[in-house]
């Protein structure tokens, strides 16, 4: 099998990397039901030393920078709450946390979550962490630059391997909202 971007050794449909998985993700891709079969979540199986996305398109190619995005955790505080929530945006922008992350979980203030709250609350790598597989409640912020791509590499929940999605999965995920300018360059 070939991935449907860019040029890689290992190659399969996610279901059948279940082995390859963190749990959170594993059992998501399990329970799909998403906007397109399970089948058309493609992992590829890279070394944990390239997960980083410099030295991911380093390794892969530079066209995979236009074609990938981050997921990142963050904390929003009103009051005496906290709101956790994870933002996907294209891997060259970075997350508008103090203006649209704010606004959006209705925050008096927002920032990264510490690490270990991230990879604690999703049971996912630091570096690696994906919007499929996270805890239910959460609010998924989604630049709607990432669902307008037609393939999307992004993490697969741990440091080793990626997934490749069709960006409109994106928009389909559990409590998902479309968000212009949520990634900044």
């Amino acid at each position: 099998m070939r991935a449907p971007i860019g040029d890689f050794d290992t190659v399969r449909p996610a279901p059948q990397a279940l082995d390859l998985l963190v749990t959170p993700v594993a059992d998501a891709v399990r329970g799909w039901s998403g906007p397109v079969p399970a089948d058309e979540l493609v992992h590829v199986d890279t070394e944990p030393e390239w997960a980083d996305t410099a030295t991911f398109v380093e390794r892969y190619g530079p066209e995979l920078l236009d074609q990938s995005a981050n997921c990142v955790v963050v904390a929003g505080k009103r009051g005496g709450g906290t709101t956790l929530a994870a933002c996907v945006v294209p891997s060259r922008a970075r997350v508008d946390v103090n203006g649209a992350v704010r606004r959006q979980l209705g925050a008096r203030k927002a920032s990264f979550a510490p690490m270990d709250t991230a990879t604690g609350e999703t049971g996912m790598e630091y570096g690696g962490i994906t919007p499929i597989g996270l805890p239910g409640a959460w609010p998924l912020l989604v630049d709607a630059a990432v669902a307008d791509l037609p393939w999307v590499l992004v993490g697969s929940g741990s440091r080793r391997g990626k997934l490749i999605v069709p960006g409109k999965v994106f928009a389909e995920l559990p409590n998902a909202v479309l968000i212009e300018g949520l990634g900044v360059v």
